[in-house]
């Protein structure tokens, strides 16, 4: 090319895909087309980012290089196109209005940590910020949280009530500056701001509140705060007596609780090491920018309250991920609890009123503020599983999530997921969208919260469902609205949509072998699985395996009452076990002799309930997993020879018998914690058996693992390593829970699959 076409003016139309709305891609178009003299325009087009570039071609090419090199650190672009155009040469370069295509291929940001610029800030007393609970700029702040309507533009969010003062409209309109086109921008003059309420007692403004909150937390008070997804319950992690009355309020009388630590130190964590072991990428996930909880090792010399985790050797970390929250903690100088405000299985509270109204028995002061929350984002919770940080719940900072779907869909289609650790999931074409952790489907409310997000995820993409894909389940919630809406229903059994959500990246037409353990989950045959071994691919899955039945007694109620399960596996087998409990045993028995009420099941889950309740660490939980996370809490190993679980070959596949388990339970000769370890590595052996008896019938020997029993670090690990040692690949999720939280997501691989089967017969 010559020198001279190369200087010579041209003209470029450039379109960007990917995450470019809410990271500051558009400011950061506006200073490389200055820095390389170019005139033209930027422009949002739901979902997407047109470029006009006008000037001499090796600016042009400079331009385009360096759009994707130096693009911000939160955005993902990639160019989708870029065509020579006949645009008249403009005057200048600027950002103009974003168009309203409802064909555009929308990415929904989701909200951010508050960066360290912002925290700078915030704590500078020349700053016009300084200690404003509401800073943020195009790095930083809330998202996904706000926006009431694409395209990501101010009238479109929440802060569409708080015009800007003049200093925020300079700052707002000035390419230079950090906080150029940052549409939730803010400050003491214009911006939201704090009010605190005790009893009678309100105080309104940013320092006043926080002094007030502060002051609360130092006297051992529990108060409500409102945040950037919804309202946290915090006291003082290190004080039994608030968090006894939190317990007992709330209730929630042993679930783990999340701690909150001030930033100290050089890189932030020295109040952390005081109290856990955090291993380096433990520590790089709670500082990323989606400041999720991380569960890490507690230290046994540590100050927090036993009460936090009672029985459990983890604790659930996580560092401020707002200013508010950087200020109250750094206030307050210590480590405080900050569990989800809500009734215990709810959605998250974000209203006002609500919060005040539904756990008003549970605080003692209520700080809020005027930022109104447009939806519901609880935080997000990830556990080291396997040598990786895998997700447990999806929620603010890592939400909505989404997947590239093959095959394409058809047509747009709504999962729903299933009832507990409900997520929903829009899918169309090749992508699909899994909104944050909803909750359990047990109350109205939370069915409403359910109908609010499919409402509002299909409003906010732009994509109107023309299907309804559900767990097979007849008495889900979520399976009953999906039969009411009115739309077509396609109906996916609980384990085939674990097993297409752990396989969906698989190569098109590979069969592998998928373990699917959960609690309970309903199969195609009717009866109630969970301890299951599958083979094929999504949208041809057969059972090539399973744990031993055992009959059930009080069915669903074994879920939060581990003596059931404890019983079962014993009468089964023909032994006598009694727990210390009030209750008539000579009718439980009786009306499971008769089959009433006791569904047949292989659930996995219920075996590791029988497990605890049969070492004596609970026979009635107050969460769902208890007995289970404290069998794990407890396990320790010893050189006696492993427990081997007989493996028999039946008309649906290969059984695994776990009887031997029910003997080694109940030896007292033994130590509960050398019991528990050996209850673990004799699982792990039998799924390595039972994978290793599949392949040899049908050569696949590609596996994973997946439902909620693989959140366990023990069984995992040890699995992974029993199956690697027989030459197996082995793949365990790192983008969605292996728990019920990923649900939504597996019915729509599956489906896509089913419809593409279909299409070719």
């Amino acid at each position: 090319m010559s020198e001279r076409r190369r200087t010579q003016p041209a003209s470029r139309r450039i379109r960007v895909s990917g995450h470019v709305q809410g990271v500051g891609f558009r400011p950061h178009v506006f200073r490389l087309a200055a820095e390389f003299g170019l005139t033209g325009w930027v422009q949002n087009q739901l979902g997407e980012v047109e470029i006009l570039a006008q000037g001499p071609t090796a600016a042009l090419d400079s331009f385009q290089r360096e759009l994707l090199a130096r693009a911000p650190a939160l955005s993902h672009p990639s160019i989708d196109s870029v065509e020579n155009s006949a645009d008249p040469l403009a005057d200048g370069f600027c950002i103009i209005d974003s168009a309203a295509d409802r064909d555009a291929d929308i990415h929904v940001p989701p909200d951010y940590f508050t960066c360290d610029e912002c925290v700078a800030e915030l704590g500078d007393p020349a700053d016009r910020r300084f200690r404003y609970p509401f800073i943020n700029c195009t790095q930083c702040g809330p998202r996904y949280t706000l926006i009431r309507s694409m395209p990501y533009d101010r009238p479109n969010t929440s802060m569409a009530e708080f015009p800007l003062c003049g200093p925020c409209r300079s700052e707002y309109e000035n390419p230079a500056d950090r906080r150029f086109h940052a549409e939730p921008v803010a400050c003491p003059t214009c911006g939201p701001e704090l009010s605190y309420r005790h009893g009678q007692q309100a105080v309104k403004g940013n320092e006043p509140s926080l002094t007030a909150s502060i002051a609360a937390l130092r006297a051992g008070h529990v108060i409500a705060v409102k945040g950037v997804g919804g309202y946290h319950l915090m006291c003082n992690a290190c004080d039994d007596a608030p968090i006894q009355r939190l317990r007992a309020a709330k209730p929630r009388p042993d679930k783990p609780l999340a701690v909150m630590f001030p930033v100290r130190g050089d890189d932030g964590l020295d109040l952390v090491r005081r109290e856990v072991h955090p291993r380096e990428t433990e520590m790089a996930l709670l500082a990323c920018p989606a400041r999720p909880i991380v569960l890490m090792d507690k230290r046994a010399d540590g100050n927090l309250s036993d009460l936090v985790a009672p029985g459990l050797n983890e604790i659930g970390v996580m560092l401020p991920y707002s200013p508010l929250h950087h200020l109250l903690a750094s206030g307050f100088g210590g480590p405080l609890i900050a569990t989800s405000g809500n009734v215990s299985g709810e959605p998250v509270l974000t209203e006002v009123d609500e919060v005040e109204h539904r756990i008003d028995r549970v605080v003692d002061g209520y700080l809020h503020h005027d930022r109104p929350i447009v939806r519901p984002a609880d935080d997000s919770v990830f556990r080291r599983l396997a040598g990786r940080n895998r997700p447990i719940r999806l929620g603010r900072g890592t939400a909505p999530i989404e997947l590239q779907i093959q095959p394409p869909l058809g047509k747009p289609v709504l999962a729903v997921g299933g009832h507990m650790k409900n997520t929903i999931a829009l899918g169309w074409g090749h992508r699909a969208v899994i909104s944050p952790h909803i909750g359990d489907m047990d109350t109205a409310r939370s069915v409403a919260i359910f109908e609010q997000v499919v409402a509002d995820l299909q409003s906010l993409y732009g994509i109107r469902a023309e299907a309804v894909i559900a767990d097979a389940h007849p008495d889900y919630a979520t399976t009953r609205w999906a039969q009411k809406s009115g739309l077509p229903v396609f109906l996916v059994p609980h384990h085939y949509a674990h097993a297409s959500a752990a396989a969906r990246a698989w190569p098109a037409g590979e069969n592998g072998i998928v373990f699917a353990w959960d609690g309970v989950g309903y199969g195609p045959d009717g009866t109630l699985w969970g301890g299951e071994t599958l083979i094929g691919r999504p949208g041809d899955w057969r059972r090539a395996g399973h744990l031993r039945s055992f009959r059930l007694p009080g069915g669903d109620r074994a879920g939060r009452e581990p003596w059931r399960s404890a019983a079962a596996v014993c009468w089964e087998t023909g032994r006598e076990w009694q727990p210390p409990i009030d209750m008539d045993w000579g009718l439980a028995r009786a009306a499971w002799k008769r089959q009433m009420n006791a569904p047949v099941t292989t659930a996995a889950g219920r075996l590791f309930d029988a497990a605890a309740a049969l070492a004596g660490l609970v026979y009635r939980a107050s969460f769902e997993g208890q007995g289970p996370m404290l069998l794990e809490a407890l396990a320790e190993f010893d050189d006696a020879r492993p427990v081997s679980l007989p493996l028999a070959r039946s008309a649906d596949g290969w059984v695994t018998d776990w009887e031997p388990l029910v003997d080694l339970m109940l030896d007292d000769q033994v130590s509960v914690a050398r019991r528990s370890g050996r209850f673990h590595a004799a699982l792990a052996a039998a799924v390595a058996d039972q994978a290793e008896a599949i392949r040899k019938e049908t050569g696949a020997s590609r596996v994973a693992l997946t439902g909620g029993v693989f959140q366990n670090r023990l069984l995992t690990e040890l699995s992974l390593a029993a199956l690697q040692a027989r030459g197996m690949s082995v793949d365990l999720d790192d983008v969605l829970p292996v728990n019920d939280g990923g649900l939504s997501a597996g019915q729509i691989v599956e489906y896509a699959a089913c419809q593409s089967v279909s299409a070719q017969t």
